[in-house]
């Protein structure tokens, strides 16, 4: 291999495995969303060993994205999930139809730029990028008429825990800016009053 890309390949691993920001210790709580605290993770792919529930349930790799949505709906609803692995990008099943219960996290899976709005506590999926093959997955903290609030955990060392994205309604279809896959929420939530 030549040097030029070693020197890459180990900048990419400091960059995405190391604290870089010395104001915050990994583990430092950032925010809180209905109770549930947000913890700092440091550097994005940074692991810190396995979280389970006292009865052992897996809520996934300590402070990363799927650990705060995995502890949030275990903690503010009891939701625990069939399948317990997976990374951010398999939380979406692209095999499971618009509003039809994705089994392997038995929660209702909506599609992008469909004609159901996110609505506050749905987790929402991102797609993977380039410089993060895992994608990324968050909470619905906010819904507007033009964009909507998430609350997520791990952004990166100077990321931060609450984020505005676009929300697009056009023709009865509504598309979350962001490289959105879609949303996912408990069966039988009824959406919140006007």
């Amino acid at each position: 291999m030549p040097a030029a890309a070693l020197v890459a390949a180990g900048g990419y691993w400091g960059a995405t495995h190391l604290n870089l920001n010395p104001g915050l210790e990994v583990g430092a709580v950032l925010d809180e969303f209905n109770g549930v605290k947000v913890y700092y993770n440091g550097g994005v792919n940074h692991s810190d060993g396995r979280l389970l529930s006292s009865d052992g349930y897996n809520l996934g790799i300590k402070y990363q994205c799927v650990e705060f949505i995995k502890r949030y709906y275990f903690e503010r609803f009891g939701h625990r999930m069939p399948d317990p692995y997976g990374n951010a990008k398999d939380y979406f099943d692209r095999d499971t139809a618009h509003g039809v219960l994705n089994a392997r996290r038995n929660l209702l899976q909506y599609r992008n730029a469909q004609a159901d709005r996110p609505r506050v506590e749905d987790l929402i999926v991102f797609k993977p990028t380039l410089l993060n093959p895992y994608g990324h997955v968050a909470i619905v903290s906010g819904v507007g008429e033009k964009d909507i609030e998430i609350v997520q955990q791990n952004p990166g060392p100077f990321g931060d825990s609450r984020a505005r994205l676009a929300l697009d309604g056009v023709d009865g279809r509504w598309t979350v800016a962001g490289g959105t896959l879609g949303w996912l929420r408990r069966a039988g939530d009824k959406p919140a009053a006007p």
